[in-house]
């Protein structure tokens, strides 16, 4: 066995290069043939003076001495040869799983089980059902046909499932292809010799066709289930980079949703459909306002005339809500007024599915163009007014402090100064102070003051006069009011989208200082969002409602390991496959229809 170096030619661009090939002689009769084993590539890593070295590594390896010399070698021999020889194993012939029950179908071996040695243990199960997720909407033939090469296809495959399996960034997806990932043999593909620069390019790449990627995605989803887009939810949330990112000018401060204000933040938007599944996304400055992103993020959109649009209280401004109407869309959002408002007597109680009470009330406007719609939480009302006696206890307590220091030397006793103080207490204590009428009693000079007196008088139409009340607003003037509060609850799902994205999809932090790098891991996060619901919506159908994080740690239990044993004529057998499968492992691939055993099993006699 040796390593030859050969000079070919490109027969599509006439380019000349070389490259490295594993080739072992073998006498056939009188002749000496020379056979390839294996393409080693044109960027192979051992320098020429060590290849005798690898190659007798190689030939040990394969003869089952692992423990023998395996510390005579460098570490890069070692890496190296073992990599080697799970690629000849994994190009063997295909053996199909057996069912035992007769001698013709029993594969039945003499071997020395003192010398079993179980080796590279490689992760399959998410990267199993990763795959089948992306067969369901041909995303291999997609990227074929925006020009991706076959290593930049093969590159693409392993960032998104790397972001399903092990979420982090694009530096950490390139070390769990390389040292934990088993997704190679189930491609046939080679993580190891990838370098962390390749997956860099191709994030750029998958960033510059985010346009088609999403649009012929959402096209597949909307085949594949048989669903109508007829609402659209849209809302914004943020993550927030590490480092200094003088270079990126969407990396701005703003205001943090996972309060880090020390970091600079990106602003994801996202355009969803009431499935569930993403439309587009886009991506803004950290500090971008909500309310300027909706035009630009539905615009491009072929959704249908007469679709419902679905947004928070920030985006809803007038003039957003003027461009719907202009557009023709129907809208359903939380309504920007201040004032509250409720008459219980007039409102419908209806329970949700949490068993908590919502009593709505439904007030068409005077010229029948808009509806709103007043609801009542009785569970949103304990919690603010929880809110508010906390608020009030603190400002309370500040005014007594005042008032204490009074009688007190060296306090503030100046009437001017002492309003100055309670103007910055209303301040901090996030408008709880309208609703106390304050009064400084003076001395006889008018210049200082002897007493704070207060005393609560609630503003009508407030969070205390009417805690757990909000109001929606809509030009969808035919729906019942029960309609129309249990379509606007579907903007709960996006909530649940944001925190899958950021809690079990790795979307934050970012650590890129590049722009253009930036939004590829965005945009790798938001395709790897695509698959997940994919997969459990199918699983949903079945019967299996689990998280993602929860399915994800089910299926890592599963590897696939080559066990290798000394036969009794000296030979060894080198058999590579899955663990059996768990009854929860096997459980959710019989619900997707999934061959219990990823790779199915590979065996070779040396």
């Amino acid at each position: 066995m040796y390593i030859r170096r050969t000079h070919t030619r490109n027969s599509a661009t006439g380019e000349s290069y070389h490259t490295h090939r594993l080739v072992q002689s073998k006498r056939v009769g009188s002749q000496v043939r020379q056979k390839t084993l294996l393409n080693l590539g044109h960027h192979f890593a051992v320098d020429q003076e060590q290849w005798p070295m690898l190659c007798s590594r190689i030939e040990d390896v394969l003869n089952g001495q692992n423990s023998l010399f395996q510390g005579e070698c460098p570490d890069l021999i070692e890496v190296e040869a073992q990599r080697i020889v799970a690629r000849l194993l994994a190009r063997q012939e295909h053996t199909p799983s057996k069912e035992l029950g007769t001698d013709s179908q029993r594969d039945i071996q003499s071997v020395d089980v003192s010398t079993l040695e179980l080796i590279r243990p490689r992760s399959v199960g998410v990267e199993h059902l990763g795959l089948w997720a992306l067969e369901q909407v041909r995303f291999i033939e997609l990227l074929d046909k925006l020009g991706f090469t076959g290593p930049q296809q093969i590159a693409a495959v392993g960032l998104v499932i790397g972001r399903m399996a092990a979420p982090g960034s694009e530096q950490s997806t390139h070390r769990w292809l390389h040292d934990q990932s088993g997704l190679g043999e189930l491609l046939d593909a080679d993580y190891e010799t990838m370098s962390a620069m390749q997956l860099y390019r191709v994030s750029d790449l998958l960033a510059r066709n985010k346009k088609d990627i999403e649009k012929y995605l959402f096209m597949r989803i909307r085949e594949l289930f048989g669903f109508a887009c007829t609402v659209t939810l849209y809302d914004l949330t943020n993550t927030y980079f590490e480092g200094e990112l003088s270079g990126n000018t969407k990396a701005q401060r703003g205001r943090s949703k996972e309060k880090r204000s020390d970091c600079p933040l990106l602003t994801l938007g996202l355009v969803l459909d009431d499935s569930g599944f993403v439309i587009r996304s886009g991506f803004f400055s950290g500090n971008v306002a909500e309310s300027k992103t909706l035009e630009e993020m539905l615009q491009c959109l072929d959704t249908p005339e007469g679709a419902l649009v679905i947004m928070d209280r920030g985006i809803s401004t007038e003039a957003n809500l003027s461009w719907l109407r202009d557009k023709k869309y129907r809208y359903l959002v939380v309504s920007r007024e201040q004032c509250r408002q409720f008459n219980m007597e007039d409102a419908t109680c209806i329970e949700t599915a949490t068993k908590q009470r919502v009593h709505i009330q439904k007030v068409a406007s005077l010229d029948g163009q808009e509806v709103r719609l007043y609801c009542h939480s009785e569970r949103r009302a304990m919690k603010e007014d929880g809110i508010t006696q906390r608020f009030a206890k603190r400002f309370e307590e500040e005014l007594q402090k005042l008032h204490d220091g009074l009688s007190r030397p060296r306090t503030t006793k100046k009437i001017d100064k002492l309003w100055e103080r309670i103007g910055r207490l209303k301040e901090r204590c996030h408008g709880i102070g309208q609703h106390y009428k304050i009064e400084i009693i003076p001395d006889n000079d008018g210049k200082n003051a002897t007493a704070i007196q207060w005393k609560q008088e609630p503003t009508d139409g407030s969070l205390l006069t009417h805690p757990g009340v909000y109001c929606l607003r809509t030009n969808e003037t035919g729906w019942d009011d029960e309609r129309l509060w249990r379509t606007y609850i579907t903007l709960t799902d996006l909530e649940s989208v944001f925190r899958s994205l950021k809690s079990e999809l790795g979307l934050r932090p970012v650590f890129h200082h590049n722009e253009e790098r930036s939004d590829g891991h965005l945009f790798i996060t938001v395709l790897a969002y695509q698959f997940v619901q994919i997969i459990r919506r199918h699983l949903h159908d079945k019967g299996i409602c689990d998280r993602w994080s929860t399915l994800r740690t089910i299926l890592a239990g599963q590897c696939r390991v080559t066990a290798t044993f000394r036969r009794s004529d000296d030979r060894t057998l080198h058999v590579r496959k899955a663990t059996n499968a768990e009854p929860a492992q096997r459980k959710i691939y019989q619900a997707v229809g999934l061959s219990p055993s990823p790779g199915g099993v590979k065996q070779m006699i040396v």
